[in-house]
């Protein structure tokens, strides 16, 4: 409890040197955790415009009888930018693929997602991402989700 007070006090302290990027042609990568499978994934975000963003997503653990696989493609926009933070809506589809004592199952999950990214004067580079938002998934049975990812479940992307 300790530990995550420190670490709030920490982002209120630096919230005054935060600011939102132009992030227009630029591509970006590093991890994020928000499937239903809670599988770290490889993530990559790219900026065709300064309002729109293609997004996907890579995880994979090969553990014998307990494997997973997941692969996610979204679209996102910008709905407005503050000072200190870009805010988004959008949505992802995705393939999951998992084993359960020998048993696979496979099946889609589709998001629709809010959430945002934010930025410390220093590292204009990094964004440290949040989402939440509402989700379906086939695999096994069909089943309903809610989603809330804070800044370091949902992602850390590095932009070039």
């Amino acid at each position: 409890m300790l530990k995550k007070l420190a670490l709030v006090f920490c982002l209120v302290a630096f919230a005054g040197s935060v600011e939102a990027k132009e992030l227009t042609n630029r591509l970006g990568v590093g991890v994020k955790k928000n499937t239903s499978l809670d599988l770290p994934e490889l993530a990559a975000v790219y900026h065709p415009m300064s309002d729109l963003s293609f997004t996907g997503g890579l995880g994979i653990d090969t553990q014998k009888d307990y494997s997973k696989f997941s692969f996610n493609a979204g679209v996102r926009r910008t709905v407005f930018k503050e000072d200190n933070m870009n805010f988004y809506m959008g949505g992802a589809l995705g393939l999951v693929n998992f084993e359960t004592a020998g048993e696979k199952e496979s099946g889609f999950e589709l998001n629709a997602l809010f959430g945002g990214e934010f930025f410390f004067t220093g590292l204009d580079s990094l964004a440290f991402t949040f989402e939440g938002g509402v989700g379906v998934i086939s695999a096994d049975n069909v089943r309903f989700r809610t989603i809330a990812d804070g800044p370091f479940n949902a992602g850390i992307i590095f932009y070039f």
